[in-house]
């Protein structure tokens, strides 16, 4: 087997947080629910955007922002994700290349514009967000360039892209593109609402050796297995991946490799601002232990750490030096 080009490709979706203040006569004038995350069409998100204050542009989006945390870890990193022509997905585009990342997947033309996340944070901190996903929904088998694929040790796939039907046809054209290199395949759940619709594509994919690496928080994990509790969920998921990943929140992480299981407590924080975007640096962390040939403890270790950066300040991309606070933790 080659030598691979890049340590790991993420797949998922292209979105651009913009974040700007407001007050609550705002929420109250556009009849938002503070606090709250909801869906909006396009004609919502265009009006929203029009009517909001000046606003930071983040890019943003699941495997991106692990892309991002891999990239500020030192690991070689590739993103394949949709936005359209427009004013956002040139955002995109910048944002994720200075990160280091390599991004070639082309702009979309036309409808509907590129994905966004309008985030609206009022005076007490409370951050309302108003997601539209538009053309990050529409990833196609052709946007999946094999040579990208079969050059990348780790496949690294976002649970969120697997409801449309577009991009789910192109991940798993990508799956077997690595399967046939002989590259692993890691898979994140993403969200417990997916799985009462997918669960069952899930769970074929593990009994068929598809995932090599399976990221899930305990919440994700017993939805997916119908169990009682997180270590019933463990018993079933555990010998069907070769590494089985858990996040606990505040009670922190474990992972399982065949007979080997090791857990690890959550990084102390001072305070705990957003916990928007940890689980995508914790599978940061760990993915760069992890094509590093680092042991389980230190990978856990390690995704423990980029997930306590992330939650200290607002935003899911690092601010840290990400490095140096794993070099001063694990010596």
């Amino acid at each position: 087997m080659t030598q691979p080009r890049f340590d790991v490709l993420a797949i998922g979706n292209a979105i651009v947080d913009v974040i700007a203040t407001c007050d609550d006569g705002f929420l109250a004038e556009h009849a938002l629910d503070k606090g709250a995350m909801r869906l909006v069409d396009t004609a919502e998100a265009e009006a929203l955007y029009a009517n909001m204050g000046p606003g930071r542009e983040v890019s943003g989006g699941s495997a991106a922002n692990t892309c991002a945390g891999l990239a500020a870890l030192g690991s070689r990193c590739a993103f394949i994700g949709q936005v359209a022509n427009d004013q956002l997905g040139s955002v995109f585009a910048h944002d994720i290349r200075s990160a280091g990342i390599f991004y070639a997947t082309a702009p979309r033309e036309g409808d509907p514009p590129s994905a966004r996340c309008l985030i609206l944070v009022t005076p007490d901190g409370q951050r309302t967000m108003n997601t539209f996903l538009g053309a990050s929904q529409h990833l196609s088998a052709a946007a999946i360039d094999p040579d990208l694929v079969t050059n990348a040790a780790v496949l690294y796939l976002e649970g969120y892209l697997w409801d449309p039907d577009a991009p789910r046809t192109a991940m798993q054209g990508a799956i077997e593109c690595a399967r046939e290199a002989g590259r692993e395949v890691a898979f994140t759940l993403s969200d417990e609402f997916l799985l009462g619709r997918h669960g069952g594509d899930f769970r074929a994919m593990m009994e068929k050796g598809e995932i090599d690496i399976l990221f899930a928080n305990e919440g994700e994990a017993i939805a997916l297995t119908g169990a009682d509790d997180l270590e019933k969920a463990i018993e079933w998921l555990a010998p069907r991946v070769p590494v089985l990943v858990v996040t606990r929140s505040e009670k922190g992480a474990l992972a399982i490799r065949g007979d080997e299981r090791v857990e690890v407590p959550a990084e102390p924080v001072d305070k705990v601002v957003d916990t928007t975007g940890a689980g995508d640096s914790f599978a940061a962390g760990f993915l760069h232990g992890h094509v590093q040939g680092q042991s389980l403890k230190d990978c856990l270790t390690l995704g423990a750490v980029a997930a306590a950066e992330i939650i200290s300040h607002y935003g899911a991309r690092p601010e840290a030096n990400l490095t140096e606070l794993t070099k001063k933790r694990l010596g």
